[in-house]
């Protein structure tokens, strides 16, 4: 059973009994369904369904010749919106079923970014059409969490705020250069680093560690497409699961200057999420490829 079905709202759901009726369900009272040409004798199929806003489940497997549907896998889903990032995106299948992730470089964030494509499906009809790895697209990502913290905001004066924003411009500057080889900017990165070892070192007698880092995102655990985070609150709204009337939080945050939204259940929350504040927790990143 998949996890992070209580992100948006299933949190009773126990038995496979139960997983097995939900998924039923799915498939005959789909909100929406994408067919792709897949081999001789079946087509592939992706069912959709919405239990509350841009949050969801979606089935997929093969549909034969006599509309006889075979699942394959399922996962839940939660879109977010606008556009996260513009980076260039390499997208890569799943050894044991058309399952994809992608991978991206952000230089805001310094790490390859790696996600669960929500879009698959549509993914394999531009690939049949001719679409090649590498291309410059956008891409939407969203997470789910289990849990989360919320945490006040670090209180900054006006010039600090400048000051903090011409360093990020000038490392993302270092660190583009130092992707295409350059050697001053590999040297003027690894300096950079050593002192903010050096200085991170110093404060962390007096002061605590969340006071210095405002925010961040960093791989959790050996699954690729798990990250902690902490991020700024930006949006905070209260949504419902329509089929078991739990309630999730939908958190538009920043994080390391990349925008994207969470869903995470309010009873699972600690604290009060209002916009400044800070939102901590783990979540599974998924992406949304706008082709």
């Amino acid at each position: 059973m998949h996890q992070y079905l209580k992100a948006i709202g299933f949190s009773n759901l126990n038995t496979k009994k139960e997983l097995k009726e939900l998924l039923t369900q799915v498939e005959k009272e789909f909100t929406h369904q994408t067919i792709v040409s897949y081999k001789d004798w079946a087509d592939y199929c992706e069912y959709q369904k919405e239990y509350g806003q841009n949050m969801g489940i979606t089935l997929l497997g093969e549909l034969d010749d006599v509309e006889n549907f075979e699942a394959d896998y399922y996962f839940p889903y939660f879109e977010g919106s606008g556009i996260t990032t513009y980076a260039d995106v390499a997208i890569d299948r799943k050894i044991d079923k058309e399952d994809y992730i992608g991978i991206c470089e952000d230089p805001r964030v310094g790490i390859s970014l790696i996600f669960h494509l929500q879009n698959g499906i549509e993914y394999m009809r531009e690939k049949q059409m001719g679409l090649t790895s590498g291309f410059p697209t956008s891409v939407t990502f969203s997470g789910l969490a289990l849990s989360g913290k919320i945490l006040f905001p670090v209180s900054r004066s006006e010039s600090q705020e400048q000051t903090e924003k011409q360093a990020s411009d000038n490392r993302k500057m270092l660190l583009s250069a130092a992707r295409d080889g350059d050697q001053s900017a590999i040297e003027s990165l690894t300096l950079d680093d050593i002192d903010t070892y050096s200085q991170v070192s110093k404060r962390l007698v007096n002061e605590d560690i969340f006071t210095i880092v405002d925010t961040y995102m960093m791989p959790y655990g050996i699954e690729c497409d798990l990250y902690s985070i902490m991020g700024k609150i930006v949006a905070v709204r209260k949504r419902e699961n329509s089929f078991t009337k739990e309630q999730v939080y939908q958190l538009k945050l920043d994080v390391n200057e990349l925008q994207f939204d969470v869903c995470v259940p309010i009873n699972k929350v600690l604290g009060e999420p209002q916009i400044g504040r800070r939102f901590k927790g783990t979540i599974w990143l998924q992406g949304t490829i706008n082709f």
